[in-house]
């Protein structure tokens, strides 16, 4: 720095005059600039240091902001995929809520039915409990029936027992003089084998113990089984108990087919009736004129084929039919069927 000096040489003189003091304030003067000079230098290195240490730690942080910065990058990276993730997730997500959304819709459907059908359940439960309740009332008035119906087939059962033995009674009665007839006449020919007891019942007595071939006249050795035949007869008929089961006593004459119809109607009729006039002709049984009858049927009534000697010879007979009373029977049956029934179950239960 220049100083400047005013004045002129009159001036100059007054330095000249001064020097010893002037140079002290020169030095000074330096000294102050090279104080100024080292603090600005100073201040130029704090300043350096300063900026350095700024400097340095600006790239520190700059190193740091770009670690974070590619960290955040990664993490960017990292998050897009799993925005990505996310994404296809919520997508995944939306698609199953839709399915979700459809299937509830399904069940709701579903449920409204199963409502729909509970309610219908329940109204036939509650129709099965009235039927139930009237079942019960039925089944009380059905147990009540059942009761009545216990003491009717006891005494039903009491009927049916007697009824079962007078059915019994008739048919052994029968039967017996059946068999009584049968033994009647062989022990008076002493021949078994042309008399029987039919499958219906009737006794069969051979043509041949009676008759000679295409004769109605009884053959004398025939009538002592006759005979027997009428011992048989009164002595059923006159115990009041049989004869009031008796309706008639029917002889029929057959023939085989041998011969005209005619003939063989005219044959049998005549036959039959013979066997009959022989009956009655002692008038031990004119009393029970009444139940005799005689019938010819010619060859119309075969038991066995008229192509063989046999069947032919079977076909000639003489049948005597024991007819028992239809209204006998139907007395019997008429006395079970007056007995008191029970009301019947639908009548019981009210309904028609």
């Amino acid at each position: 720095m220049r100083r400047r000096f005013s004045g002129g040489s009159a001036g100059l003189t007054a330095s000249s005059q001064g020097e010893q003091g002037f140079w002290p304030s020169y030095a000074d003067m330096m000294s102050a600039v090279a104080l100024i000079l080292f603090f600005l230098m100073l201040l130029s290195y704090l300043q350096n240091l300063i900026t350095g240490n700024d400097l340095q730690n600006t790239q520190e942080v700059l190193e740091s902001t770009r670690t974070k910065l590619s960290e955040t990058q990664t993490t960017l990276s990292d998050t897009e995929r799993a925005l990505s993730d996310m994404e296809e997730t919520l997508a995944i997500t939306l698609k199953e809520v839709e399915e979700a959304e459809s299937q509830l819709d399904k069940i709701t459907i579903d449920l409204d039915e199963a409502k729909l059908t509970l309610t219908q359940k329940q109204d036939e439960l509650d129709q099965q409990k009235k039927d139930l309740a009237a079942q019960d009332k039925l089944l009380a008035d059905q147990a009540a029936l059942i009761g009545k119906q216990e003491e009717y087939m006891k005494a039903a059962s009491e009927e049916l027992l007697a009824m079962r033995s007078q059915m019994q009674t008739i048919a052994v009665l029968r039967l017996s003089i059946l068999e009584q007839i049968r033994d009647g006449f062989v022990r008076a020919t002493g021949d078994s084998s042309r008399v029987s007891i039919a499958d219906n019942g009737n006794i069969i007595l051979n043509e041949s113990i009676l008759f000679d071939v295409g004769s109605s006249d009884i053959k004398a050795e025939a009538k002592p089984a006759l005979d027997q035949l009428v011992t048989v007869f009164y002595k059923f008929l006159s115990d009041d108990e049989n004869a009031k089961y008796v309706d008639s006593i029917v002889i029929s004459g057959h023939t085989d087919s041998t011969g005209s119809d005619e003939d063989n109607r005219i044959l049998s009729t005549d036959r039959a009736n013979s066997v009959l006039d022989y009956l009655l002709s002692d008038g031990k049984l004119s009393k029970y004129a009444k139940f005799f009858c005689a019938a010819g049927y010619g060859e119309t009534r075969p038991v066995a084929s008229n192509a063989t000697v046999d069947g032919r010879s079977a076909n000639r007979r003489i049948e005597i039919s024991i007819i028992l009373k239809d209204d006998s029977i139907m007395e019997i049956v008429e006395s079970y069927l007056d007995l008191d029934l029970p009301e019947n179950g639908s009548a019981a239960s009210g309904r028609p």
